[in-house]
């Protein structure tokens, strides 16, 4: 697909067949990557010897490095039961032919969810569970999952399109792409595999490119309107790619930085609330939201921004409101979107001296009963509306491992 392609590509399309909420509906299907029949062969070499620094940096997979803070290694039984069998169900489900994993791909519409494709390999729901096999310490040729990372690795880099940059499959968005290409950054980090630099800087240099004139980005790629909630997932890929030594422009990331600095509530009853949509004053504001633009703004280095205080504080608040099968409530798309990014702000903000016990008090105890609550026998957590059970999975294994600090966008 050449650029041009790609540009005439944003004509209106059909309005999807919306899903209906079944809380029967347990198609728990995987928020990782695709995982390909065919694994990754181990690199001989220079290779070999960067994959022996990956296995001193990141540790076993069942084993914490000793040198690691305390904190780290006090593991709750519990817990650690309930990600083994949420890693094993996720392994489970990758899907043998594609290397990824199957879901629904479409667009949250309303409160309920647009289907695009109905079970197929789902890039940005393969990136997230792959992300949880690497919050684990699983790396190619490393950890019980190896395998299991090998074939979903090759599914994101089949996905790849040569000519343009885009990672996506099945008609997934560029919310999928921004996972992909920070599934990319993480894995590229800890292997330093050449293959891996030249297809996540074909992916950045594509986010960098269809940035628009509002410094943000849409659904799809050279969009000219934008949203606060792609804009976030876009920075993060950035950052992490910007981190590891991939060539980003430095305004690329002040510009989006920016976008979500306008996207902010400063006064009011919502003031620490993130705005939806910048040209739409009365658009809706959620904890999601919240999470992600608080989440953005620690990721991209801004760690005294004036909006984290109120934004903190409006997020307490509105967590506590939550309720099972609402629309912000378990297992809704919108709240593993939430907790995904609310997760990242509790622990990384909890490391300041003025936000002590934020992740060790507040947060934590809280999300760990609610998680040991709601998983299912098989493993899994639910979700609906959205892509699937896969997803909600992914999500969980992904908070519940976040104290082990295996990866570098969880480290304080």
């Amino acid at each position: 697909m050449n650029r041009r392609l790609l540009k005439n590509w944003l004509t209106p399309l059909r309005l999807p067949r919306i899903t209906k909420t079944l809380s029967t509906r347990l198609a728990f299907l995987s928020i990782g990557l695709l995982t390909l029949i065919f694994s990754v062969p181990l690199h001989q070499g220079a290779a070999s010897d960067k994959l022996k620094e990956t296995r001193n940096l990141i540790g076993p997979a069942t084993v914490v490095p000793s040198h690691l803070p305390a904190t780290v290694q006090e593991r709750n039984p519990e817990v650690e039961e309930a990600i083994l069998r949420g890693l094993a169900y996720l392994a489970e489900k990758q899907d043998p032919r594609s290397g990824g994993w199957l879901q629904d791909v479409g667009f949250k519409f309303g409160d309920d969810y647009a289907l695009s494709a109905s079970d197929k390999p789902h890039v940005g729901v393969s990136a997230l569970a792959l992300m949880s096999f690497l919050a684990g310490g699983h790396l190619p040729g490393r950890g019980k999952y190896s395998h299991v990372v090998e074939r979903g690795l090759d599914f994101i880099l089949s996905c790849v399109d040569d000519d343009t940059g885009f990672i996506s499959a099945h008609e997934t968005r560029m919310y999928s792409h921004a996972f992909a290409s920070l599934f990319l950054a993480e894995i590229y980090g800890v292997t330093r595999r050449p293959d891996l630099q030249s297809k996540l800087q074909q992916a950045v240099d594509l986010t960098v490119e269809t940035q628009n004139k509002l410094g943000a980005w849409r659904y799809r790629p050279y969009a000219p309107d934008s949203d606060m909630s792609i804009c976030v997932c876009q920075l993060m890929a950035l950052r992490a790619a910007r981190n590891i030594g991939i060539h980003v422009p430095r305004n690329t990331i002040t510009q989006a930085y920016e976008y979500i600095r306008r996207s902010a509530i400063n006064s009011g009853k919502r003031r620490g609330a993130f705005r939806y949509r910048i040209d739409e004053p009365d658009t809706r504001v959620s904890f999601a939201l919240a999470a992600a633009g608080l989440a953005s703004l620690i990721h991209a280095g801004y760690y005294d921004d004036p909006m984290l205080g109120p934004g903190i504080n409006w997020l307490k608040r509105r967590l506590t409101r939550l309720r099972p099968n609402t629309k912000e409530g378990y297992p809704s798309y919108f709240y593993w979107y939430g907790q995904y990014y609310t997760a990242q702000v509790m622990f990384l903000a909890g490391d300041a001296e003025k936000n002590r016990g934020l992740w060790e008090d507040f947060y934590w105890p809280r999300m760990r009963r609610e998680l040991l609550k709601f998983q299912q026998p098989n493993g899994s957590w639910r979700n609906r509306p959205g892509p699937g059970d896969v997803f909600g999975t992914a999500i969980a294994t992904i908070i519940l491992q976040i104290p082990h600090r295996y990866l570098p966008i969880f480290q304080r």
